[in-house]
């Protein structure tokens, strides 16, 4: 593969990097590219920009004086700087006018066609040294050098809207990059103030490929009617501390990108189970229901953008005369079973230490990627006063009750009173293996941990990229070290077993160090 990509021709010299000496086309002067452009010309760098669309170029320098304006009045940036990096933007009318440019950043429509036609264009424009980088989200980057006189030069840098917030940019090389080119840009990422990782061209590659397990498998969850789309949200932020609900995600961020994503990466994996999308999202993107910029997605909003609240359910005053949790379950966390024993005394309600509970007790069982049906069965316990409990995720503002198909009204209600005694907020879904939270995060851990199977990027890399793009509590492979390796495993496998769906099973990477008692961070030697 190295004799590969040093082929014949290939440059072999990059660009300045002193500060003040670097000159950087960013062609496209959307939100993406004017956001490229400030950071780049905050950090020094001169930028000429140029668009299609006439005035486009000189519209985005404008509005870029005026951000800067306002960083200053808000303290954020001195005059000087400010000053500084105006001096750095220059408007162009056409191509011809990056001839100079040590590097081009192309931040045009994500259309595979409009990509490779521009940067064939451009070879005959630019040094031969100049790369030429692509800020493409989903596109392969090979596929963009593919026919060009030197696709060594070729590499992507992808970063995230929006730019100067979103401190994360992906370097990529393709299959012919010369690697020195991926070394450049992430020197490059650093100087101008973000975390650059190191990927390798896969479909997504890090932040989009680790990101296919949050809304998939909600999606998922939804399509078996676990539960509604609030509660999803609810649990989801509340119990596993997501910034937002995988459907408020996908509202703000528009099914027109997220639909097309979703299906662009599952077909490009060859229709890998993991990354397979839902019929609601395309129901919804034919519908023209696409989110918060047409005022109704998932959710609706006002004419402001606000979301209309949704009337939540009012909390059960009910309680049983006794609980009995099962023993059988001994992954149950010490601070769940504390949890209930302090709330049924706080409300005197009695507490069943034997080993099989009494006729009228209202047993509570704690799988793990089971459902709450086959507790049952296995336990030989009395399903229609049988609910299940969320047991590994934070249980101080929200509870969840997971009831089988055979529990009553009655027995739910006094789930519902006694977990929310203490004014915690409690969700009732239907059964379902694995419940909501524990489905969706080690979905994600299962993911990131083939992600560093495939060697796509470096365990730290991929936990960098994930908080930082995504937002999520933790890096999804430390995530998996906080779950415990092994518990997900159990969840994973148990899932499979359960659904027969190979989109749980466990990747090789999460497989072997649950067996050998290892982090998911641990690399070989």
């Amino acid at each position: 593969m190295n004799e590969n990509k040093q082929a014949a021709g290939a440059p072999s010299t990059r660009p300045v990097f002193n500060s003040g000496d670097l000159i950087v086309g960013v062609i496209g002067c959307g939100v993406m590219g004017r956001g490229i452009a400030q950071i780049a010309a905050l950090a020094g760098t001169q930028v000429k920009l140029v668009d299609s669309r006439a005035g486009a170029a000189q519209a985005a320098r404008q509005e870029l004086i005026v951000t800067f304006s306002k960083l200053v009045e808000k303290g954020r940036l001195t005059q000087a700087a400010a000053d500084a990096a105006e001096q750095c933007l220059h408007d162009c009318n056409q191509l011809p006018d990056l001839a100079d440019a040590h590097m081009i950043v192309e931040a045009i429509v994500e259309d595979l066609t409009a990509k490779k036609t521009l940067f064939h264009q451009l070879e005959s424009i630019i040094s031969p040294t100049a790369i030429l980088a692509t800020n493409t989200s989903s596109l392969s980057v090979t596929a963009i050098a593919a026919g060009l006189q030197f696709p060594q030069r070729v590499a992507g840098f992808h970063f995230f809207n929006p730019v100067p917030l979103m401190k994360i940019v992906e370097a990529i090389g393709g299959f012919l990059t010369d690697p020195t080119i991926v070394d450049y840009l992430i020197a490059l990422g650093t100087h101008w103030g973000h975390a650059t990782v190191r990927a390798k061209d896969t479909p997504g590659f890090i932040v989009n490929h680790a990101g296919r397990g949050y809304g998939t498998e909600g999606l998922r969850i939804l399509a078996e009617n676990t539960t509604d789309i609030p509660t999803l949200d609810q649990i989801l932020r509340d119990c596993a501390g997501f910034k937002l609900g995988p459907c408020e995600l996908m509202d703000l961020t528009g099914l027109d990108v997220s639909h097309p994503v979703m299906e662009s990466i599952y077909q490009q994996y060859y229709e890998e189970p993991r990354f397979r999308p839902q019929g609601l999202t395309r129901q919804m993107l034919t519908a023209g229901v696409i989110g918060k910029k047409v005022g109704q997605g998932f959710y609706q909003y006002d004419n402001a953008g606000k979301k209309i609240s949704v009337d939540s359910a009012k909390q059960s005053s009910l309680l049983p005369s006794s609980i009995w949790i099962s023993p059988a379950d001994k992954a149950t966390s010490a601070e769940v079973r504390t949890l209930i024993t302090q709330l049924a005394i706080q409300v005197g309600v009695a507490i069943e230490n034997e080993d099989s509970p009494s006729a009228t007790a209202l047993c509570i069982v704690t799988p793990l990627g089971e459902d709450a049906s086959t507790c049952c069965a296995s336990q030989a316990l009395d399903a229609s006063r049988t609910v299940a409990i969320e047991s590994l995720f934070d249980l101080s503002k929200r509870r969840v009750v997971m009831t089988t198909p055979a529990t009553t009204a009655a027995y739910r209600a006094m789930a519902c009173g006694l977990l929310s005694a203490d004014g915690a907020a409690v969700s009732v879904i239907h059964d379902s293996a694995g419940l909501v939270a524990q489905r969706v995060v080690v979905h994600i851990i299962n993911i990131a941990s083939d992600i560093a199977q495939q060697a796509i990027a470096s365990p730290a890399d991929i936990d960098r990229a994930v908080k930082l793009g995504l937002g999520y509590p933790h890096g999804p492979l430390a995530w998996g070290d906080v779950v415990g390796v092994k518990t997900v495993l159990t969840i994973l496998d148990n899932l499979l077993k359960q659904t027969g769906d190979p989109r749980y099973r466990a990747s090789p990477w999460l497989k072997r160090r649950a067996l050998l008692g290892l982090s998911l961070h641990h690399e070989e030697a």
